[in-house]
């Protein structure tokens, strides 16, 4: 996803219900993942735990950059 400018991530963020739901799941994942990687031992639950929230957050970023895509489109 194309970096967004300040202006245009306010805007979606307070016009799109659905984009401000998965933005924020997107930084909750980005912020228990970054907790998990400080550690300096992890169980393997966690360790599985860091995984599945770095593919969500992945997700997340996929399904953001299809709404960006289908507002610059309609910008066009």
């Amino acid at each position: 996803m194309k970096t967004l400018d300040g202006d245009f991530l306010k805007r979606l963020l307070e016009r799109d219900v659905e984009f401000r739901k998965i933005y924020e799941a997107h930084r909750e994942c980005e912020k228990r993942a970054a907790k998990l990687s400080k550690k300096v031992y992890v169980t393997r639950e966690e360790e599985i735990e860091e995984k599945r929230l770095k593919k969500l957050k992945l997700e997340q970023k996929d399904k953001m950059a299809e709404v960006v895509s289908k507002y610059r489109e309609a910008r066009e």
